[in-house]
Protein backbone atom coordinates (compact mmCIF):
# COMPACT_ATOMS: atom_id res chain seq x y z
CA UNK A 1 0.00 0.00 0.00
CA UNK A 2 2.97 2.14 0.93
CA UNK A 3 4.69 2.29 -2.77
CA UNK A 4 1.06 2.31 -4.55
CA UNK A 5 0.38 5.89 -2.52
CA UNK A 6 4.04 6.73 -3.20
CA UNK A 7 3.32 6.06 -6.85
CA UNK A 8 -0.01 7.71 -6.97
CA UNK A 9 1.72 10.80 -4.82
CA UNK A 10 4.65 11.11 -7.33
CA UNK A 11 2.22 10.66 -10.65
CA UNK A 12 0.38 13.65 -8.57
CA UNK A 13 3.37 15.35 -8.68
CA UNK A 14 4.62 14.93 -12.28
CA UNK A 15 0.75 16.02 -13.63
CA UNK A 16 1.17 19.38 -11.89
CA UNK A 17 4.58 20.43 -12.31
CA UNK A 18 3.87 22.09 -15.87
CA UNK A 19 0.98 23.53 -14.13
CA UNK A 20 2.55 25.11 -11.78
CA UNK A 21 5.86 25.86 -12.40
CA UNK A 22 6.72 29.52 -13.05
CA UNK A 23 8.80 30.60 -15.48
CA UNK A 24 10.88 34.08 -14.53
CA UNK A 25 12.29 36.11 -17.66
CA UNK A 26 15.13 38.59 -16.46
CA UNK A 27 15.86 41.64 -18.48
CA UNK A 28 18.73 43.36 -18.54
CA UNK A 29 18.75 47.19 -19.52
CA UNK A 30 20.87 50.00 -19.60
CA UNK A 31 18.87 52.82 -18.76
CA UNK A 32 17.06 54.12 -15.98
CA UNK A 33 13.56 52.24 -15.13
CA UNK A 34 12.07 55.90 -15.46
CA UNK A 35 13.26 56.40 -19.36
CA UNK A 36 11.12 55.78 -21.71
CA UNK A 37 12.23 52.57 -22.63
CA UNK A 38 12.10 51.52 -19.12
CA UNK A 39 8.82 52.18 -18.66
CA UNK A 40 7.93 50.10 -21.69
CA UNK A 41 9.22 47.40 -20.79
CA UNK A 42 6.90 47.66 -17.36
CA UNK A 43 4.48 47.40 -20.21
CA UNK A 44 5.23 44.11 -21.29
CA UNK A 45 6.09 43.06 -17.90
CA UNK A 46 2.50 43.96 -16.38
CA UNK A 47 0.63 42.53 -19.49
CA UNK A 48 2.76 39.01 -19.82
CA UNK A 49 2.40 38.64 -15.63
CA UNK A 50 -1.34 39.09 -16.14
CA UNK A 51 -1.92 36.90 -18.42
CA UNK A 52 0.41 33.76 -17.60
CA UNK A 53 2.35 32.33 -14.80
CA UNK A 54 5.35 33.90 -16.29
CA UNK A 55 7.45 36.57 -14.36
CA UNK A 56 9.38 39.01 -15.82
CA UNK A 57 12.30 40.76 -13.69
CA UNK A 58 13.81 44.12 -14.97
CA UNK A 59 17.39 44.96 -14.17
CA UNK A 60 17.78 48.87 -15.11
CA UNK A 61 20.93 50.88 -15.15
CA UNK A 62 23.05 48.84 -16.19
CA UNK A 63 22.98 47.09 -13.10
CA UNK A 64 24.00 43.89 -14.57
CA UNK A 65 25.40 44.09 -18.26
CA UNK A 66 26.35 47.07 -20.54
CA UNK A 67 24.98 47.62 -23.59
CA UNK A 68 27.83 46.17 -25.62
CA UNK A 69 27.71 43.42 -23.36
CA UNK A 70 23.82 42.84 -24.18
CA UNK A 71 24.30 40.63 -27.63
CA UNK A 72 26.89 38.43 -26.19
CA UNK A 73 25.23 37.50 -22.85
CA UNK A 74 21.47 37.28 -24.34
CA UNK A 75 23.35 34.85 -27.22
CA UNK A 76 25.33 32.55 -24.44
CA UNK A 77 22.43 32.07 -22.46
CA UNK A 78 23.72 33.70 -19.68
CA UNK A 79 20.27 35.69 -19.69
CA UNK A 80 17.50 35.62 -20.61
CA UNK A 81 16.65 38.20 -22.23
CA UNK A 82 17.81 42.09 -23.00
CA UNK A 83 17.75 45.56 -24.26
CA UNK A 84 20.57 46.34 -26.90
CA UNK A 85 21.26 49.06 -28.96
CA UNK A 86 20.80 47.48 -32.51
CA UNK A 87 24.49 49.07 -33.64
CA UNK A 88 25.82 46.64 -30.88
CA UNK A 89 25.50 43.82 -33.49
CA UNK A 90 27.28 45.73 -36.07
CA UNK A 91 30.47 43.53 -35.85
CA UNK A 92 28.41 40.14 -36.66
CA UNK A 93 26.08 41.93 -38.91
CA UNK A 94 27.29 45.32 -40.46
CA UNK A 95 24.42 46.12 -42.75
CA UNK A 96 22.41 46.56 -39.02
CA UNK A 97 24.03 50.48 -39.27
CA UNK A 98 21.92 50.92 -42.40
CA UNK A 99 20.19 52.91 -39.35
CA UNK A 100 22.94 55.16 -38.94
CA UNK A 101 23.90 56.09 -42.72
CA UNK A 102 24.25 59.67 -42.68
CA UNK A 103 20.78 60.94 -43.26
CA UNK A 104 19.20 57.59 -45.17
CA UNK A 105 16.28 57.43 -42.82
CA UNK A 106 16.14 60.69 -41.34
CA UNK A 107 11.93 60.95 -41.52
CA UNK A 108 9.57 59.30 -39.28
CA UNK A 109 7.95 58.20 -42.58
CA UNK A 110 10.73 56.42 -43.72
CA UNK A 111 11.76 54.86 -40.38
CA UNK A 112 7.75 53.78 -39.60
CA UNK A 113 8.76 51.92 -43.01
CA UNK A 114 11.60 50.38 -42.40
CA UNK A 115 10.83 48.57 -38.48
CA UNK A 116 7.37 47.67 -39.52
CA UNK A 117 7.38 43.96 -38.77
CA UNK A 118 8.28 41.70 -41.97
CA UNK A 119 9.97 45.15 -43.84
CA UNK A 120 12.60 44.47 -46.05
CA UNK A 121 14.65 46.10 -44.11
CA UNK A 122 13.79 44.61 -40.69
CA UNK A 123 12.68 41.43 -41.97
CA UNK A 124 16.23 40.61 -42.94
CA UNK A 125 18.15 41.90 -39.60
CA UNK A 126 15.50 39.85 -37.77
CA UNK A 127 16.15 36.83 -39.43
CA UNK A 128 20.48 37.48 -39.28
CA UNK A 129 19.96 38.39 -35.28
CA UNK A 130 18.62 34.94 -34.84
CA UNK A 131 21.92 33.01 -35.77
CA UNK A 132 23.90 35.05 -33.15
CA UNK A 133 21.31 32.86 -30.59
CA UNK A 134 18.96 35.41 -30.09
CA UNK A 135 15.50 36.00 -31.27
CA UNK A 136 14.05 39.60 -31.75
CA UNK A 137 11.04 40.27 -29.87
CA UNK A 138 10.14 43.79 -30.36
CA UNK A 139 11.95 47.18 -31.28
CA UNK A 140 12.22 50.21 -29.46
CA UNK A 141 12.28 53.55 -30.86
CA UNK A 142 15.29 55.87 -29.51
CA UNK A 143 14.66 59.11 -32.15
CA UNK A 144 16.93 60.55 -34.04
CA UNK A 145 20.33 61.56 -33.08
CA UNK A 146 21.25 64.93 -31.65
CA UNK A 147 24.66 66.35 -31.31
CA UNK A 148 25.56 68.33 -27.29
CA UNK A 149 28.25 70.32 -27.43
CA UNK A 150 28.97 73.49 -25.27
CA UNK A 151 28.36 77.19 -26.05
CA UNK A 152 27.44 76.92 -30.07
CA UNK A 153 25.47 74.59 -31.83
CA UNK A 154 27.15 72.56 -34.31
CA UNK A 155 26.25 74.14 -37.75
CA UNK A 156 28.21 72.04 -40.21
CA UNK A 157 30.64 69.48 -40.82
CA UNK A 158 33.87 71.56 -40.44
CA UNK A 159 32.34 72.36 -36.36
CA UNK A 160 33.41 68.73 -35.93
CA UNK A 161 36.65 69.28 -37.21
CA UNK A 162 39.78 68.53 -34.28
CA UNK A 163 36.71 67.38 -31.56
CA UNK A 164 36.68 64.71 -29.44
CA UNK A 165 33.12 63.15 -30.31
CA UNK A 166 30.89 60.59 -28.13
CA UNK A 167 29.84 57.63 -30.38
CA UNK A 168 27.46 54.51 -29.36
CA UNK A 169 28.57 52.85 -33.00
CA UNK A 170 30.88 51.83 -35.14
CA UNK A 171 29.57 53.89 -38.55
CA UNK A 172 28.87 56.48 -36.01
CA UNK A 173 32.30 56.66 -35.80
CA UNK A 174 33.10 56.76 -39.15
CA UNK A 175 31.32 59.40 -39.75
CA UNK A 176 32.95 61.47 -37.06
CA UNK A 177 36.36 60.44 -38.50
CA UNK A 178 35.36 61.69 -42.13
CA UNK A 179 34.53 65.04 -41.15
CA UNK A 180 37.64 65.47 -38.96
CA UNK A 181 36.89 64.23 -35.37
CA UNK A 182 37.96 61.88 -33.01
CA UNK A 183 35.12 59.86 -32.12
CA UNK A 184 35.20 58.07 -28.90
CA UNK A 185 33.17 54.84 -28.04
CA UNK A 186 31.27 55.45 -25.05
CA UNK A 187 28.57 53.39 -23.31
CA UNK A 188 25.09 55.15 -22.73
CA UNK A 189 25.52 54.70 -19.01
CA UNK A 190 28.77 56.45 -18.98
CA UNK A 191 27.87 59.43 -20.71
CA UNK A 192 27.42 61.46 -17.86
CA UNK A 193 30.61 61.38 -16.43
CA UNK A 194 32.34 61.70 -19.50
CA UNK A 195 30.96 65.14 -20.24
CA UNK A 196 31.39 66.12 -17.12
CA UNK A 197 34.60 65.02 -17.01
CA UNK A 198 35.68 66.97 -20.19
CA UNK A 199 36.42 63.39 -21.90
CA UNK A 200 34.63 64.47 -25.39
CA UNK A 201 33.94 67.91 -26.83
CA UNK A 202 30.41 66.40 -28.34
CA UNK A 203 28.17 64.51 -27.39
CA UNK A 204 25.94 61.95 -29.82
CA UNK A 205 22.35 60.80 -28.33
CA UNK A 206 18.61 60.59 -28.53
CA UNK A 207 17.03 63.78 -27.07
CA UNK A 208 14.95 61.33 -24.84
CA UNK A 209 18.16 60.28 -23.08
CA UNK A 210 19.15 63.79 -22.36
CA UNK A 211 16.26 64.09 -20.45
CA UNK A 212 16.06 60.59 -18.78
CA UNK A 213 19.82 61.29 -17.84
CA UNK A 214 19.94 65.18 -16.95
CA UNK A 215 22.75 66.13 -19.82
CA UNK A 216 21.75 69.46 -19.35
CA UNK A 217 23.38 69.04 -16.14
CA UNK A 218 26.80 68.50 -17.45
CA UNK A 219 25.92 70.15 -21.95
CA UNK A 220 24.60 73.43 -22.52
CA UNK A 221 23.56 73.11 -26.60
CA UNK A 222 21.56 70.40 -28.81
CA UNK A 223 21.79 70.24 -32.64
CA UNK A 224 18.67 68.13 -33.64
CA UNK A 225 21.09 67.13 -37.03
CA UNK A 226 18.87 63.75 -37.51
CA UNK A 227 21.70 61.88 -39.23
CA UNK A 228 20.49 58.69 -37.60
CA UNK A 229 17.59 57.26 -36.20
CA UNK A 230 18.49 54.84 -32.96
CA UNK A 231 16.62 51.94 -32.68
CA UNK A 232 16.91 49.18 -29.54
CA UNK A 233 15.71 45.88 -29.48
CA UNK A 234 14.30 43.62 -27.12
CA UNK A 235 15.54 39.96 -27.74
CA UNK A 236 14.98 36.49 -25.79
CA UNK A 237 17.92 34.13 -25.66
CA UNK A 238 17.24 31.62 -28.64
CA UNK A 239 16.97 28.08 -26.85
CA UNK A 240 14.92 29.96 -23.89
CA UNK A 241 12.36 30.83 -26.18
CA UNK A 242 12.21 27.60 -27.85
CA UNK A 243 11.77 26.07 -24.81
CA UNK A 244 8.68 27.83 -24.02
CA UNK A 245 5.55 26.57 -24.62
CA UNK A 246 2.88 27.83 -27.81
CA UNK A 247 0.91 29.06 -25.42
CA UNK A 248 4.01 31.32 -23.58
CA UNK A 249 5.23 32.21 -26.91
CA UNK A 250 2.14 34.03 -27.78
CA UNK A 251 1.48 36.07 -24.81
CA UNK A 252 4.88 37.37 -24.94
CA UNK A 253 4.66 37.93 -29.01
CA UNK A 254 1.19 39.62 -28.84
CA UNK A 255 2.59 41.65 -25.07
CA UNK A 256 6.02 42.66 -27.61
CA UNK A 257 3.70 43.88 -30.10
CA UNK A 258 1.59 46.07 -28.13
CA UNK A 259 4.94 47.33 -26.64
CA UNK A 260 5.88 48.24 -29.67
CA UNK A 261 3.01 49.72 -30.98
CA UNK A 262 3.09 51.60 -28.06
CA UNK A 263 6.54 53.10 -27.51
CA UNK A 264 6.60 53.88 -31.29
CA UNK A 265 3.60 55.98 -31.12
CA UNK A 266 4.79 57.91 -28.29
CA UNK A 267 8.40 58.70 -29.34
CA UNK A 268 6.72 61.70 -31.69
CA UNK A 269 5.23 63.17 -28.68
CA UNK A 270 8.12 62.29 -26.25
CA UNK A 271 10.59 63.77 -28.64
CA UNK A 272 8.99 67.03 -29.09
CA UNK A 273 8.22 67.55 -24.98
CA UNK A 274 11.99 66.82 -24.39
CA UNK A 275 13.03 69.38 -26.46
CA UNK A 276 10.78 71.49 -24.23
CA UNK A 277 12.11 70.19 -21.09
CA UNK A 278 15.48 70.55 -22.40
CA UNK A 279 15.13 74.07 -22.98
CA UNK A 280 13.19 74.65 -19.64
CA UNK A 281 16.76 73.31 -17.92
CA UNK A 282 18.51 75.87 -19.96
CA UNK A 283 19.67 74.48 -23.13
CA UNK A 284 19.64 75.89 -26.42
CA UNK A 285 17.92 74.11 -29.00
CA UNK A 286 19.11 74.27 -32.73
CA UNK A 287 17.24 72.48 -35.56
CA UNK A 288 19.50 72.70 -38.69
CA UNK A 289 18.20 74.73 -42.17
CA UNK A 290 17.70 73.11 -45.37
CA UNK A 291 21.25 74.70 -46.25
CA UNK A 292 23.40 73.15 -43.58
CA UNK A 293 21.71 69.67 -43.78
CA UNK A 294 23.23 69.32 -47.08
CA UNK A 295 26.19 70.49 -46.21
CA UNK A 296 26.23 67.97 -43.70
CA UNK A 297 25.12 65.18 -46.31
CA UNK A 298 27.53 65.79 -48.67
CA UNK A 299 30.24 65.91 -46.39
CA UNK A 300 29.09 62.50 -44.88
CA UNK A 301 28.92 60.48 -48.75
CA UNK A 302 31.94 58.28 -48.16
CA UNK A 303 30.53 57.17 -44.89
CA UNK A 304 28.38 55.30 -47.00
CA UNK A 305 30.78 54.11 -49.74
CA UNK A 306 32.84 52.30 -46.83
CA UNK A 307 30.01 51.09 -44.85
CA UNK A 308 28.50 49.31 -48.27
CA UNK A 309 32.11 48.02 -49.03
CA UNK A 310 31.71 46.36 -45.65
CA UNK A 311 28.72 44.74 -45.09
CA UNK A 312 28.16 43.13 -48.78
CA UNK A 313 24.89 42.02 -50.30
CA UNK A 314 23.04 42.61 -47.34
CA UNK A 315 24.08 46.46 -47.12
CA UNK A 316 22.88 46.96 -50.79
CA UNK A 317 19.55 44.83 -50.03
CA UNK A 318 18.69 47.17 -47.55
CA UNK A 319 19.94 50.74 -48.54
CA UNK A 320 18.13 49.97 -51.60
CA UNK A 321 15.11 48.96 -49.78
CA UNK A 322 15.51 52.31 -47.09
CA UNK A 323 15.78 54.24 -50.12
CA UNK A 324 12.77 53.08 -51.79
CA UNK A 325 10.52 54.03 -49.07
Amino acid sequence: MRHLLGGLAAAAMLAVTPVMADTTLRITLQLPLKSHLGQNLLMFKEEVEAKSDMKIEIYDSAQLYRDNEVPQAVGAGEIEMGVASLTRYVGEIPAVDIFYMPFVLNTEEKVRAAVAPGSPVRGPIDDAIRDTGSHVLWWQAYGGSVLLSKGEPLRGPEDMAGKKARVFGKWLGEWVNVLGGAPTLISGSEQFLAYQRGTVDIGMTGVSGVVSRKLWEVMDTITAVNNADIEFIVVINEDVWEGLSDEQRNILTTAARNAETSVRDYMSEFEANAFKEAEANGMTVHFPTDEEIAAWREASAPVIEAWLAESGDLGQQLLDAAESF
